[in-house]
């Protein structure tokens, strides 16, 4: 195996970060490796030719950026261990191709993603992003299991 010197977590703020973390932080100290938390967030609409709405709306945009990734600063202070280098990244864009770029761009050794359990119907007409990630991906993957909790 290859010496790990990058890990990205890719993140969609449900329950399941902490189980996601704890791989990480363990796979990070044991090969000394910097752990980046990205987080996709949905792309504006203006991108596809239309004129940027009032002005108010981009502000609550804005801030809901800026919630999140205060939420992400927080999960790396949380869940990583202070002797590890890590980096809360938001970046907007498709789901899939953003976190394939951004591993690209960070020369990432190994992706680590969460996936849901759902049933066969469900998987047959929607494909989740991790099952894409995993066909497109060119490095390592590692995929942790989500438990859902029942309400």
């Amino acid at each position: 195996m290859e010496n790990i010197k990058n890990i990205m977590v890719a993140v969609d703020f449900n329950d399941s970060i902490g189980e996601l973390m704890v791989y990480a932080d363990g796979l990070a100290q044991k090969f000394g490796a910097k752990i980046w938390v990205l987080h996709v967030a949905d792309p504006e609409p203006d991108f596809v030719g239309y004129e940027p709405g009032p002005q108010y709306i981009r502000d609550i945009k804005a801030e809901e950026y800026r919630e999140e990734h205060h939420k992400l600063q927080d999960i790396c202070k949380n869940f990583i261990s202070e002797d590890i280098k890590s980096e809360a990244l938001l970046i907007q864009g498709s789901t899939v191709e953003t976190v394939m770029e951004e591993a690209q761009k960070l020369h990432v050794d190994l992706l680590i993603v969460g996936t849901h359990k759902h049933s066969f119907l469900h998987n047959l007409l929607q494909e989740s992003v991790s099952m894409e990630l995993l066909k497109k991906a060119e490095i390592p993957m590692l995929t942790i299991p989500i438990i859902e909790k029942r309400k």
